[in-house]
């Protein structure tokens, strides 16, 4: 025999659950005992076994009334959450857009453009998370976000309709003393002779200098990892004994990596 629970009942068996009783269940429920309990019972017969343990101070959960509550309370859960997200279109909400980014775009370019824009459409709501480019790339393609900012060549095997957002610039931060300090112009396949000082393993920006140094045939040394630019820029300020170098993005923030190489003394 198929299940057929209904929300009525879901309901009902949560309530009974983290009551302990049929009793209170019902109550919490606006039902009767003799309906809650007939219930119950059409439940556990429709299902073939038992969901409670009646005893005389209430009623425990069996194995299969316990797989049950978890599913009740996702469903329950859901239609809630189903409910908040239609009530914002009843109350005029028009738009719900998720946008996926990297890290340059979340901290250097979306603070400044999203306040305006938010402003200006306020029946308009954006869900932002940061993500690294490949992966930003495979959720707009499998339609899981509705925009998404990347660095660095699109897939083509992905079908994604692309346009520039903007221009990001890289420049090399190092102490006065480094050993490329003096120079006018610096290749990045010539910073990989050095270690960096860079961002977590996570940091979409940091993969993608990673990459590119792959793509260069060589591997990127991070000497140590840094929660922020304004720590980074400290420790490459801070590291002029060691020799460091940092790289960097122009910006008020000063400082994307670093990059110390390691004493000869």
């Amino acid at each position: 025999m198929p299940l057929r629970y209904d929300l009525i009942d879901l309901r009902l068996f949560l309530h009974v659950a983290e009551a302990a009783s049929i009793t209170h269940g019902a109550r919490r429920s606006n039902m009767s005992l003799a309906a809650a309990s007939e219930r119950i019972r059409a439940m556990e017969a429709t299902l073939g076994t038992e969901l409670l343990v009646r005893a005389r101070r209430g009623v425990h959960l069996t194995p299969a009334g316990s797989m049950l509550l978890q599913h009740a309370r996702t469903i329950v859960q859901q239609l809630q959450q189903m409910r908040g997200d239609l009530d914002s279109y009843a109350k005029g909400l028009r738009g719900h857009v998720r946008l996926l980014a990297n890290t340059v775009a979340m901290l250097e370019y979306l603070p400044a453009a999203l306040p305006p824009f938010l402003a200006l459409n306020p029946n308009i709501d954006i869900d932002l998370e940061e993500m690294k480019s490949p992966e930003v790339m495979r959720q707009i393609a499998a339609n899981r976000a509705d925009i998404g900012i990347v660095a660095g060549p699109i897939d083509p095997a992905l079908q994604l309709d692309t346009f520039p957002f903007a221009s990001n610039l890289l420049v090399l931060i190092m102490p006065r003393l480094h050993a490329l300090a003096g120079k006018r112009k610096v290749a990045f396949a010539e910073t990989l002779d050095h270690d960096y000082v860079g961002l977590g393993a996570a940091s979409a920006l940091q993969d993608f200098v990673s990459q590119q140094a792959e793509r260069a045939g060589r591997q990127l040394k991070v000497r140590v990892r840094l929660s922020s630019f304004d720590v980074i820029c400290q420790m490459v300020e801070g590291g002029g004994r060691l020799g460091d170098c940092a790289t960097s993005h122009r910006s008020s923030l000063a400082t994307l990596y670093g990059a110390p190489h390691r004493r000869t003394d």
